[in-house]
């Protein structure tokens, strides 16, 4: 038993020098002191649609060319059967410009008007902006030192900390 405790001495003495210059690291806790929650601002976009209802106007029948044409050559042949000479010609004018409007009078007569609506979805995008959580700001101490860190989850009231001893750069310093 002695022999082992000795041993275990031994080892412990020749390793303590290794472990605190530039050994490995070793873990320990943190007391946390506060934490905040961090949020950034993100716009989603999304679809907005709604509904509306559309007047419509139309014309149904007539505002053909064929009653027009058959009143003007009818109304032109009217016309110069009843002029005589010179005052012929101006018979078959007026007739036809006669015969041609009441031809579009009649071709028109069964032409009326109708309206009705439609229901017309009309979409956008719009943006939608939500507040998304980042990580949590962490102030905690360490062997009397304040310290800060971003974590992407709330440590408690403990952090878990990573600690490394070096050798300090300048060995003159302990006037060695």
């Amino acid at each position: 038993m002695r022999t082992t405790a000795i041993a275990a001495g031994v080892a412990l003495t020749l390793g303590a020098p290794a472990a605190f210059a530039g050994g490995p690291a070793f873990e320990d806790y943190a007391r946390v002191r506060e934490v905040t929650p961090e949020y950034e601002n993100v716009s989603v976009p999304r679809q907005e649609c709604y509904s509306e209802v559309v007047p419509q106007h139309y014309s149904r029948g007539g505002n053909s060319i064929v009653g027009p044409l058959i009143g003007g050559v009818a109304g032109g042949l009217i016309g110069s059967r009843v002029g005589q000479g010179n005052g012929r010609v101006a018979a078959a004018a007026a007739g036809a410009a006669v015969g041609a409007l009441v031809g579009n009078q009649l071709s028109n007569r069964d032409r009326h008007e109708v309206y009705s609506e439609r229901e017309v979805q009309r979409c956008r995008t719009v943006d939608d902006w939500q507040s998304r959580l980042t990580g949590y700001r962490v102030a905690y101490e360490y062997q009397g030192r304040a310290y800060t860190t971003i974590l992407p989850y709330d440590p408690g009231q403990r952090l878990p900390v990573r600690v490394s001893v070096e050798p300090a750069a300048d060995g003159d310093r302990w006037g060695r």
